[in-house]
């Protein structure tokens, strides 16, 4: 039973770092976006958030992606007065999400990924071993 407890923590820890990719790929895909009307303002970033949860089925916790909070600092702001997004002053807004921010996010939610996948391989590998002692 350890074993199956060992490999639903794992993935739910895939669903979560998943998730965080999702959200992290959006970021970065809307690094450079503007308003669609003069003024207004563009994409805000998005903070993805984990939270436990209790697995009442395998009595374990278990990680899930919990809520994504709007990141409220500043938006960047370029002079660029002939932009079709630019306010009266001639100012366009531009996300608050920094691309380099967001690639170091993804290549740690990548690495626990990775490590979560690592866990229910050597689990499996364990069960496997298990099976065999037991038939020898």
């Amino acid at each position: 039973m350890e074993f199956i407890k060992s490999i639903a923590i794992a993935a739910s820890g895939l669903r979560a770092q998943a998730g965080r990719m999702r959200i992290l790929a959006e970021n970065i895909a809307n690094a450079d976006s503007t308003s669609h009307s003069p003024g207004a303002d563009p994409y805000r970033r998005k903070i993805p958030t984990f939270r436990s949860e209790l697995d009442r089925s395998l009595d374990a916790r278990v990680v899930a992606l919990g809520r994504v909070h709007p990141d409220m600092t500043a938006f960047q702001t370029k002079h660029q007065p002939g932009h079709p997004a630019a306010d009266p002053t001639g100012h366009v807004k531009y996300p608050n999400v920094n691309p380099l921010v967001e690639m170091t996010d993804m290549r740690e939610a990548q690495r626990s990924y990775e490590a979560n996948i690592n866990v229910i391989g050597a689990t499996r590998r364990m069960l496997q071993r298990t099976i065999d002692i037991l038939r020898a």
